[in-house]
């Protein structure tokens, strides 16, 4: 079904699933863990495109995908999160604790954008993400909930199966993987 969207609008049903990345760029995932209270995200396109001038024109454009870089806004960023992604540890005492010498730790970003029409779902196959915020603010007349955000960096994997790099994907309802989009990390398919 095309996407017959005329605006698009909200995101919900965020998840991250955790990667392992082998030698040749390619990734497997762990099954995907729903991430509640999507507030915004807002990724920017990071690589330039670069001219290359013959003939007194623009004879060649080299274009640099460098990925996606920006910020995931939650309500709260879940525990599961920091532990599976961020490194923090669970202590004996029941102590959540930022461990300071983690390693970056890659995943997958799922996520959904309503639409006029239909909903549209997408997935960031190789990021990684920084520490939360930490903030909040007194209670006053009105008590205003305070959000967590992270910085999501976004870049390719390699595909074998269409034997490129390729950054993110996206589905429409009605395609037929879109009701189960986020049980498994699903990577694009070679053409029949």
């Amino acid at each position: 079904m095309p996407n017959t969207n005329k605006v698009k609008f909200g995101i919900k049903n965020v998840h991250y699933a955790v990667a392992t990345i082998a030698d040749n760029g390619s990734a497997t995932y762990e099954t995907p863990v729903a991430m509640p209270g999507a507030v915004s995200l807002s990724l920017e396109p990071q690589g330039e495109n670069t001219p290359f001038y013959a003939d007194n024109i623009v004879y060649y454009m080299a274009n640099a995908n460098s990925g996606y870089s920006g910020d995931l806004e939650l309500a709260q960023i879940p525990d599961s999160f920091k532990k599976d992604v961020l490194g923090f540890k669970e202590a004996g005492n029941g102590i959540l604790y930022e461990d300071a010498n983690a390693e970056a730790v890659h995943f997958a970003l799922m996520f959904e954008f309503s639409g006029d029409k239909h909903a549209r779902r997408h997935v960031m196959y190789n990021c990684t993400a920084t520490r939360p915020t930490v903030g909040s603010t007194t209670n006053t007349e009105t008590k205003e909930p305070q959000t967590e955000s992270t910085t999501i960096t976004a870049t390719s994997i390699y595909v074998p199966a269409i034997d490129t790099d390729v950054t993110k994907a996206s589905c429409n309802a009605g395609d037929s993987i879109y009701a189960t989009w986020n049980e498994a990390v699903v990577q694009p398919a070679a053409q029949a």
